[in-house]
């Protein structure tokens, strides 16, 4: 089975070079500005015109409000909306109501009662992502992107009404065990890639895609 990989929190040029040369399906740009990864529109328009036609184009926002979509979207032409925050099932459908676009809506796991959460976003979004959640105790956590692995497993039997992306700690050297367990079609690496936090390393990201692509 062919797995799909989006590369997350790109934020500079030769970074975003890596990812498409290497065959990432997806790129991320993030719009929250606490992360490390986070672009102003202008920067992320400026990548974005680099992306040919057929890679998806997905902004990454957290609890935004319908303006700071649109200014993003003024500048920025994302094919795909991921909400990475608290949004509710409603939120979610006024967003792809006001934008026009499809959404993706990221689900923390750290228990199967987590996974199973997800059910209530699967008549709105289009894609779920299933990330790790971070615990309550870790200093200065992020919405994403912590480098945090949950049990794959408990993604192993559930039914996929959905098409589903698997997020969380996921590097070259552990995505196949981790699609294996799981059965997850689409991976979504971030820190994965970095030599530090928000600095993407371009040789990173191609044996991350290297190692999907021989899956």
């Amino acid at each position: 089975m062919a797995v799909a990989a989006k590369i997350c929190g790109l934020n500079a040029v030769e970074p975003l070079e890596a990812a498409l040369a290497g065959g990432a399906a997806f790129v991320g740009f993030v719009f929250y500005p606490p992360s490390p990864r986070a672009l102003s529109p202008s920067a992320a328009g400026a990548l974005a015109v680099r992306v040919p036609d057929g890679v998806t184009k997905v902004g990454l926002f957290v609890d935004a409000t319908d303006d700071e979509i649109a200014t993003v979207l003024a500048e920025v032409r994302l094919d795909l909306l991921q909400l990475h925050g608290q949004e509710t099932p409603e939120r979610v459908t006024a967003v792809k109501a006001r934008f026009a676009r499809p959404a993706m809506k990221a689900i923390k796991v750290a228990a199967r009662a987590d996974v199973a959460a997800a059910e209530a976003f699967e008549p709105v979004a289009d894609i779920l992502l299933f990330d790790a959640k971070a615990p309550t105790d870790m200093a200065d956590a992020l919405p994403g992107g912590n480098g945090l692995v949950f049990d794959w497993n408990l993604l192993r039997e559930r039914p996929a009404r959905k098409p589903w992306m698997l997020s969380g700690g996921l590097d070259a050297g552990n995505v196949a065990e981790a699609a294996a367990i799981s059965g997850a079609a689409m991976v979504d690496v971030s820190s994965g890639v970095e030599s530090a936090p928000g600095c993407k390393d371009p040789a990173r990201i191609k044996a991350f895609l290297d190692a999907v692509r021989a899956l």
